[in-house]
Formats: C-alpha cells, sequence, structure tokens
C-alpha cells in the first residue's frame, strides 16, 4: 500500500512547513560530488554564494524566499537570485541554507537541503555550470516538489 496525500496536504505542507522554514535563505554552489545526504559535511570547493541579487545577506536582508505552492511545488519568488563567484570551478551540487549564519558540516538539526546542478536534467538547471572568480550566476528558475505519495 501507499499512502497518498491530497494537493490541499501537500500545498499545506509546503506553506506551513517549508516555506517559512526555508524563507530568507541562501543557496551555495560547490565543486565536485554531492554529500550521500543532507546531513553530510559540504564536500568540494565553494564556488558561489546566491542571494536576492548578489547582495550582503544577513537576516531579513537579501535572503532568498519562496511562493505559495500550488500542486504541492513551490518556487523562487520573482526577484533576482544571484551570486558573484568566489572561486572557479565546475558547480557539481548546491546546498539551499535555511538562514542567513548557515550551519555548515556535519548536522542531523540543520535546516538544508541539496541537490545537483546541470545544465538540463539536474535538480537546479543553470546556462553554465562553470563558475568564474568575480563573475555573476544568475539563478533564473528552482522549484521544490512535495511528492505525492510518502
Amino acid at each position: 500500500m501507499t499512502i497518498r496525500y491530497s494537493t490541499g496536504l501537500r500545498n499545506a505542507v509546503m506553506d506551513a512547513g517549508f516555506k517559512p522554514t526555508m524563507d530568507d535563505g541562501e543557496l551555495h554552489f560547490y565543486s565536485g560530488t554531492q554529500p550521500a545526504d543532507a546531513d553530510q559535511a559540504e564536500t568540494g570547493t565553494k564556488l558561489l554564494v546566491v542571494t536576492e541579487a548578489s547582495g550582503a545577506h544577513t537576516t531579513g536582508v537579501n535572503g532568498l524566499d519562496w511562493l505559495a505552492a500550488v500542486a504541492g511545488v513551490t518556487g523562487k519568488e520573482a526577484a533576482v537570485w544571484s551570486g558573484v563567484g568566489i572561486a572557479a570551478g565546475v558547480a557539481g551540487w548546491f546546498r539551499f541554507y535555511s538562514q542567513a549564519s548557515p550551519v555548515t558540516g556535519l548536522s542531523t538539526t540543520a535546516k538544508r537541503f541539496d541537490g545537483s546542478i546541470g545544465t538540463s536534467g539536474a535538480d537546479l538547471n543553470i546556462g553554465n555550470t562553470t563558475i568564474a572568480v568575480s563573475a555573476t550566476t544568475t539563478v533564473d528558475s528552482f522549484t521544490v516538489t512535495q511528492p505525492a505519495n510518502a
């Protein structure tokens, strides 16, 4: 048997749980291979920190926010999500942190998620995965889905 969520429950989980927890977050791009799960320490080199319009992120300022869910899917708000390269390399994976002072390293209590980066077929697709120092990278589209089946 499979537990199935209604669209209303999927939206509620995203709007009452995911959105308030992950709003005002920041997105980091790393080189190399994604860790086995989001509890693990970061691997590779941090290449880029994405905030609202590449601005300095402090609590409530320049953090990344999410839209209300539709059909169990939330997406990035309309604001520009971008970052300026801090190291050169090829982005292989990302981690989204829930606040302006992200908890890094091994943690089973930090609120964060991660996924693959590519130009197509990845969890987060961008136009060019090669990050250059001082060059701006923009995230044009990003969605997260609450599955219909548990």
